[in-house]
């Protein structure tokens, strides 16, 4: 249903019939350029006329055994490079992005303003999780500086380049008319901090009450097409 594709080196894929109009899909943590939620939006985006553009984010996919780390930094500088082939391909350009997808896209893309952009379980505070993380297992800043790298029991390593980049880069502008789906049982995600940003930024939620942060049962990926049908 895809057609794979390079974009400076960048593992990416095309879904679907030559068309003006392409939906950039960025996915979450885990996950890759080929995954459930982007297979079913193209399902639906394709229906409806669109393309959708995919890519492997660093350390995803098929980049698993690259050196390049999935920091923020990195997927941020990544972002504005596919965007760039977006902008050359395509007239009409819609944004679907799925957790820290999320949160790499409101980094990258502050400035731009898409059709629409739709954002899954979106991560929109990345700081206030990495500070959860260092309260949990009692890691200051100063550790964090003086070791670099910290290993946690999650599985989520701690980087000083990041957090500082992430100090540095606070979300403050988003122009974009955006819809957002979210679990009422995501327990990564504050929820005040998605009704502020819902808030904020006028945008539309929609809860999906039995969900958690990672939608992937029958039931979630049923809300999710309807979802995709209804605002795409």
């Amino acid at each position: 249903m895809y057609q794979p594709i390079s974009i400076h080196n960048i593992p990416s894929a095309v879904w679907g019939p030559s068309s003006e109009k392409v939906i950039l899909a960025v996915h979450g943590n885990l996950s890759s350029k080929t995954d459930t939620p982007i297979r079913l939006l193209a399902e639906t985006a394709v229906q409806k006329g669109y393309q959708v553009l995919s890519f492997d984010l660093p350390e995803h996919g098929d980049r698993k055994r690259e050196p390049t780390l999935c920091k923020v930094q990195n997927c941020v500088s990544e972002l504005r490079q596919i965007i760039e082939y977006a902008q050359k391909n395509w007239k009409d350009i819609s944004l679907f992005a799925n957790s820290i997808g999320a949160y790499f896209s409101l980094v990258a893309f502050s400035d731009l303003l898409f059709q629409q952009s739709l954002f899954l379980s979106p991560v929109l505070d990345m700081l206030e999780i990495i500070n959860g993380i260092m309260s949990a297992f009692q890691i200051s800043e100063q550790e964090l500086f003086q070791k670099q790298t910290i290993p946690t029991p999650i599985g989520q390593t701690l980087y000083w380049d990041y957090y500082c980049y992430v100090k540095e880069h606070a979300v403050s502008r988003w122009n974009t008319p955006t819809w957002i789906l979210s679990g009422g049982k995501d327990t990564l995600c504050n929820v005040q901090t998605l009704q502020s940003f819902v808030q904020q930024y006028h945008c539309s939620l929609t809860f999906s009450p039995e969900s958690e942060h990672y939608f992937h049962t029958e039931y979630d990926l049923s809300v999710l097409e309807n979802w995709f049908d209804h605002i795409i």
